[in-house]
């Protein structure tokens, strides 16, 4: 049920698989890139073969210990190298010039031709992996799935923990699923998903079985911006607990941040426009929600300072 989400890509995985050639995967954190490029190669003609996974976030010793054991390991199947904007610049050379069988699939969660042009990536690798290239939506841009997702995740968990969780919430809770903007995506939802169910044990889930940063959006804010009397704020629950007011006030910024940045295509300046903030301001929000990586973050303070545009 969990591949369903991403029918909108169906075509374009379906010619992913047929070729042998390299696979980029951008988007955020926790969009599910490494179940897409499962996908891919459990259609491809290496199905048979293994899927190994190299994640290039971990330290540098470690990833340098790791990198050909990876690429041997993965020897006639598929290796999926995540986060690859984040491999050494060195290591990349050595993939450049790689002959293992393997497939190449990678994801990034930056702008790669960016990481190009500003000298961080080699250009011949971005070629190599990059014969076909998708997106990942955030899941806040795709949010018509999440009941779907939410019974997928709920079963998967009754399973695993021998738990008996309706997998249809009641209604309320239902709202606060789609209303929340998921900063972690899928992979948040499925975290919350699971605590919910290990802790609950069976039932139907309700409002307040979810996390209060989860149940306290339940409603998305209208567009537009400007004095605190235009903005529709959302509807809160107030449990008898009471709240966490610096939780809430953190989930509605991280909203209005997520809804300028989808206005404008993920145009920083236009984004910190829209919402009174200067650039650098706002590249270190991102920053601390793991939505930039370091070496991207100063890139774009020096774009700040610089005065380009994204």
């Amino acid at each position: 049920m969990l591949e369903t989400q991403f029918t909108t890509q169906s075509d374009l995985i379906e010619k992913a698989a047929q070729t042998e050639q390299g696979v980029l995967i951008s988007g955020e954190t926790g969009t599910g890139k490494e179940i897409v490029a499962r996908i891919i190669h459990g259609r491809s003609t290496r199905a048979s073969g293994n899927f190994v996974v190299m994640n290039c976030a971990i330290s540098g010793e470690t990833i340098e210990g790791e990198f050909q054991a990876k690429l041997e390991a993965a020897n006639g199947g598929t290796i999926f190298i995540e986060e690859i904007n984040e491999l050494p610049l060195h290591l990349q050379a050595r993939l450049v010039q790689n002959s293992t069988p393997v497939r190449l699939i990678a994801s990034a969660s930056c702008n790669l031709q960016e990481a190009v042009a500003e000298k961080l990536f080699r250009s011949d690798l971005f070629s190599k992996i990059s014969f076909v290239s998708m997106n990942v939506p955030a899941l806040r841009e795709r949010v018509e799935q999440i009941p779907m997702l939410v019974r997928a995740y709920i079963e998967k968990y009754n399973k695993l923990t021998g738990s008996s969780v309706n997998v249809t919430p009641s209604a309320e809770a239902l709202d606060a699923f789609t209303s929340y903007p998921w900063p972690g995506n899928v992979r948040e939802l499925e975290h919350v998903i699971e605590r919910i169910v290990i802790m609950k044990g069976q039932g139907t889930i309700d409002a307040s079985d979810l996390p209060s940063k989860v149940y306290q959006s339940t409603q998305s804010a209208q567009n537009g911006a400007g004095a605190l009397s235009d903005v529709d704020f959302p509807r809160m629950f107030l449990s008898d607990k009471g709240v966490d007011l610096k939780a809430v006030v953190t989930a509605f910024e991280n909203h209005l941040v997520d809804q300028a940045l989808a206005r404008t295509n993920g145009n920083k300046n236009r984004a910190s426009m829209l919402l009174g903030l200067n650039r650098t301001t706002l590249v270190e929000k991102l920053r601390k929600r793991g939505m930039i990586t370091p070496l991207k973050a100063n890139a774009d303070f020096r774009s700040s300072m610089s005065g380009h545009n994204e």
